[in-house]
């Protein structure tokens, strides 16, 4: 089983970086596509990052990103650690809400279930991002 944690939201400035971490205290992510969503004020649960594993092994690993953060946020996974990032910069206000991980075992025959929050088993409990102007 795995359990999620996040770690390193906080309060940073408009123009500013922060770089959230997701650990996993049960079983590897070794195997498992990771994503990451976050809620905005009012809002939904949106899709932001996703990193996708290839179970035939020969296949890289495929990221993806919302329109809103592309560019600017970079998806990593750490196998060693056991542990998924989300490197945040240039952030703004419209970037504050609560920041969720995610992961799935399964695999998918389409990339674009892995956009959807419904695709992953395990999610950690959120940590708080807070961008001032």
């Amino acid at each position: 089983q795995v359990e999620l944690v996040e770690t390193g939201g906080g309060l940073v400035q408009a123009g500013g970086s922060l770089r959230l971490s997701c650990a996993s205290s049960g079983d590897t992510l070794t195997k498992s596509s990771v994503a990451w969503f976050r809620q905005l004020p009012g809002e939904e649960q949106e899709f932001v990052s996703t990193l996708i594993w290839h179970a035939d092994g020969a296949t890289s690993e495929t990221t993806y990103y919302s329109d809103s953060v592309e560019g600017r946020f970079t998806i990593s996974r750490d196998n060693a650690q056991n542990a998924i990032y989300l490197q945040m910069n240039n952030l703004g206000p419209e970037d504050t809400g609560v920041y969720y991980c995610a992961a799935t075992p399964l695999v998918y025959m389409s990339d674009s279930f892995y956009f959807r929050k419904d695709s992953y088993s395990a999610w950690g409990q959120g940590t708080l991002v807070n961008v001032s102007s």
